[in-house]
């Protein structure tokens, strides 16, 4: 074990007395951006305190149960005249760290720069409460990272940051007789205003300025005008302030500030899928490593599963099999899916059996995620297909029962009720004997929320993922038809010919039948749609924004 730096070791309340206080920085946005230190800090809070947008950046690393109170409450128990009380961010910190807990105070960007968190420091110093800091990408370095605008050039351009919501005459004076790099965190409705203090102060107006909102977000939008031309530029585009979003506006102002030089540069905006919401009809344990891939791509994965997972009708098939892979009944056991890893594993605990049951008898994965979920279990898998992941491609790969190297002759293979019998015909033919269990049953899943369901008729979805023909069918079972403007991405040519028969038209299809290969088809897809648009001048847009009706982009 790794002892605990001492800079960064928690302090124990039995120690400190009355609680502990971290003030974390949550970055930009993006909770990627997050440090192992901010990760730590969260896993150990009692109660995390962070407006709204914050919290949504940081509470997925926090402990079950962890109390997350709202910023600004009512205490009914304190009132004067009748009149409730307001409790803001210090009196929560301060409430809670002096019932001895330790609270984590999350802001956006970096602690050191916000001055709530600083009044809110003090406040603890003055009370005695212990605290520390964890310090945060700060939005106005961080935001224009995501924008592909670096801040210095090779000859060490000089760089100012600037806060328009506090910046009097003299601050507007000192940037604008400068010819460094200015970086403004200003607000959608006052960029205009900034640009032209700046003019008024010295600058240029034909210097250069991008201008980047929700940065580091997949709703990350950024424009390339001058001081002189961004009024028009957002007249023209019709760009109107979001009534929700509170993070400030990043504006980057400088003759060496990289606008010309964004094309090349812009990484992250210009991602195959960038801001697609794509649905991915799964549910989320099974999903995890493809939305992954997906959001690598710029995308916005949505989880919604199609079907459910039930025990069998009748046990006892699937007992008498466990009890017969304990007392060495098999040479092999085959999984093919991931639930059937977890229908064999939920059977295993219910008789106190472990990993260990599996000493003796070879096991194969129809692939790499079942093979995951095996590793998970504590099972490394004997043969995955080194080709198609199917059981087609099992099969490639499976050899043929040898009496000289074979003691037993028998398979057992757990599988859902509605499976094909592709690998049991096969596996006899190889020379095996099978017994073919159902571990487990498929139904159709409820449907969607009201919202969900919505959008995925009304075009709300820029890409559909179907990884089987069951998952079109149950989809519009339980949700509707995807509209027409929504990309429709198939595994393989059955699932496609489902689709059709649904009255869908298939743009996307797998080269192989592979979830990941499938993501990647569509990532391929997104990246051919956003060069045609380049090279025709038009601007590039998601499916969902060309709907009739749609909305123009609006900065959340």
């Amino acid at each position: 074990m790794n002892p605990t730096s001492p800079t960064t070791s928690p302090v124990s309340p039995a120690l400190a007395g009355p609680g502990h206080v971290t003030f974390l920085g949550a970055g930009p946005g993006d909770p990627g951006l997050l440090t192992l230190r901010a990760v730590e800090a969260l896993a150990g809070a009692d109660v995390l305190i962070a407006e709204p947008d914050v919290l949504d950046v940081v509470r997925c690393h926090a402990r079950a149960g962890v109390s997350t109170p709202e910023l600004t409450v009512v205490d009914e128990s304190s009132t004067a005249a009748g009149v409730p009380v307001l409790r803001d961010a210090a009196n929560l910190v301060m409430e809670a760290a002096r019932g001895g807990r330790r609270v984590v105070r999350a802001v956006t960007g970096d602690p050191g720069l916000d001055g709530n968190a600083g009044a809110e420091m003090l406040a603890c110093a003055a009370a005695g409460i212990p605290f520390e800091v964890v310090p945060g990408v700060a939005t106005a370095v961080g935001v224009p990272a995501y924008a592909g605008v670096p801040l210095r050039d090779a000859q060490g351009t000089d760089v100012r940051f600037v806060d328009a919501r506090t910046a009097d005459d003299r601050c507007w004076a000192e940037v604008g007789a400068s010819d460094g790099t200015v970086v403004v965190s200003t607000s959608l409705d006052s960029v205009a205003a900034a640009a032209g203090e700046l003019v008024a102060a010295g600058r240029k107006p034909d210097t250069p300025l991008t201008v980047t909102i929700a940065g580091t977000t997949t709703r990350q939008r950024t424009w390339n005008a001058t001081l002189g031309t961004i009024a028009q530029v957002f007249k023209q585009g019709k760009v109107l302030p979001s009534p929700e979003g509170h993070r400030p506006v990043i504006a980057v102002v400088g003759e060496r500030s990289a606008a010309a030089q964004r094309d090349q540069l812009s990484w992250f905006e210009s991602k195959p899928l960038f801001g697609w919401r794509v649905l991915v009809p799964r549910t989320k344990e099974q999903a995890a490593s493809l939305s992954d891939q997906l959001r690598s791509y710029g995308a916005v994965p949505h989880e919604v599963p199609t079907i459910a997972v039930e025990p069998p009708r009748t046990p006892q098939q699937m007992e008498r099999a466990v009890k017969g892979l304990v007392t060495g009944r098999y040479e092999w056991i085959a999984f093919t899916s991931v639930n059937a890893v977890k229908a064999v594993r939920e059977k295993f605990e219910e008789y106190g059996l472990d990993a260990r049951a599996f000493a003796g008898i070879k096991v194969a994965a129809v692939g790499e995620q079942t093979a995951a979920a095996l590793v998970d279990f504590g099972v490394k898998p004997d043969l995955v297909p080194s080709g198609e992941q199917s059981a087609a491609g099992l099969l490639e790969d499976w050899p043929p029962y040898d009496p000289v190297f074979d003691p037993i002759d028998r398979v057992f293979l757990p599988r859902a009720d509605i499976a094909t019998e592709t690998l049991v015909a096969g596996l006899i033919e190889l020379g095996w004997e099978v017994d073919d269990v159902t571990a487990y049953r498929t139904v159709r899943a409820s449907p969607p929320p009201a919202d969900t369901r919505e959008a995925i008729k009304g075009g709300g979805f820029d890409a559909v993922l179907f990884t089987s023909s069951s998952t079109v069918r149950n989809l519009v079972g339980i949700a509707g038809k995807p509209h027409n403007v929504t990309v429709i991405a198939c595994i393989g040519p059955a699932t496609a010919k489902t689709a059709e028969e649904h009255g869908l038209r298939v743009d996307v299809l797998s080269p192989e039948p592979s979830v990941h290969k499938l993501a990647e088809a569509l990532a391929e897809f997104g990246l051919r749609r956003r060069g045609a648009a380049l090279e025709a001048g038009d601007p590039v847009t998601r499916p969902s924004e060309r709907r009739p009706g749609a909305r123009r982009r609006r900065t959340t």
